[in-house]
């Protein structure tokens, strides 16, 4: 019910729920990921530009990400709750002046400008498979001339079998955009997939 509303529920429901689990302890464990596998990716493609993360959450990678490979930051979420703590721990390892946020649901928002790396960490789980080619088509109007998108997602189980909802939207992203870097940690099952409308290539 939970992931069926926060895909498919009305706006003010889902900022509800995620206010409600970012007030509280539930993703208290991801307020850490030094060392996680978005991050060589990020730091590649970056090339000291703009970057757009939607569904930016508490701010980790804002603040993780190394802070010379990029100019600019805009990460944006649903939770006010997220983002106070992404405000804070902005302010804290004083990047205020490349950092900034904004409360909107990714799935509508509209942003200003184009971007050199568009992240989704995490957060595409969340868009219906139906929706995922004419979200990112949207979206890539944003790119700059180089840009790119970059998706990290939970890939694989412990064993090694695939995770099949990811899966299948690797599949339908593949069909539409060149995926242009792959990047797996077999450890944890995180990956990274890194591509650009097929008329950027």
């Amino acid at each position: 019910m939970r992931g069926a509303l926060l895909s498919y529920g009305p706006r003010p429901v889902k900022r509800l729920i995620w206010n409600r689990e970012f007030a509280g302890t539930k993703w208290n464990f991801i307020d850490q990921t030094l060392g996680d596998c978005v991050y060589g990716p990020l730091e590649k493609f970056a090339r000291k530009g703009r970057i757009l993360d939607l569904g930016c959450g508490p701010g980790n990678t804002a603040n993780e990400l190394n802070e010379g490979c990029y100019g600019s930051y805009l990460g944006v979420d649903i939770s006010q709750e997220a983002l106070a703590k992404a405000v804070r721990r902005t302010h804290e390892s004083g990047r205020d002046g490349k950092n900034r946020f904004t409360t909107g649901d990714f799935l509508t928002y509209e942003p200003t400008g184009r971007f050199d790396v568009i992240l989704f960490r995490e957060s595409m789980y969340h868009v219906p498979i139906g929706r995922i080619k004419a979200l990112l088509d949207r979206y890539a109007r944003h790119l700059s001339e180089n840009g790119v998108f970059i998706i990290r997602m939970h890939l694989t189980r412990e064993n090694g079998e695939p995770v099949l909802r990811p899966t299948k939207m690797i599949e339908v992203i593949g069909a539409a955009f060149h995926i242009i870097e792959r990047v797996q940690d077999k450890r944890t099952g995180g990956g990274v997939i890194v591509f650009q409308p097929k008329a950027t290539r």
